[in-house]
């Protein structure tokens, strides 16, 4: 639901938001968990440095600084960096052709897990903290 190119999400029930609820979000968070897990046992294979893992850990976070342009550039500069198309295709040309690029699709997926485990889902063009899987920091009660 928008309104004049918002999408309609304070003051309202999820339902028919765009953002998940339920069952359906904590599989998505679970979806997450699992990603970040099989990530980082991919990247324990590959036997690259874990202190290059913790360095890089959180440099997809560095898309955020897109917010200083307004939050439409902000969500595509999130959500290009937080979404795994461009890592699964980093991962599959180190897979085949540059090995040495598959540790850093790796780290990339493995962070993109971990931020949808802890409930940061794709951002909505309104505000950074309205996403798919909710508003960042709001709690419900009950």
């Amino acid at each position: 639901m928008s309104h004049g190119g918002r999408v309609a999400i304070r003051g309202q029930s999820e339902q028919g938001s765009g953002m998940v609820q339920g069952g359906v979000r904590w599989l998505l968070r679970a979806e997450g968990l699992a990603l970040l897990a099989a990530a980082a046992m991919a990247y324990g294979a590959t036997g690259a440095s874990w202190w290059l893992f913790a360095a890089l850990f959180l440099l997809p976070d560095i898309a955020m600084l897109g917010y200083l342009a307004g939050p439409r550039i902000g969500a595509l500069a999130y959500n290009t960096a937080h979404a795994t198309p461009l890592p699964l295709a980093i991962g599959l040309l180190g897979w085949w052709a540059a090995p040495w690029l598959l540790p850093y699709a790796l780290v990339w997926l493995a962070h993109i897990g971990f931020d949808r485990a802890a409930g940061y889902g794709l951002k909505y063009a309104s505000a950074f903290q309205d996403t798919h899987l909710g508003q960042v920091g709001q709690r419900k009660a009950g």
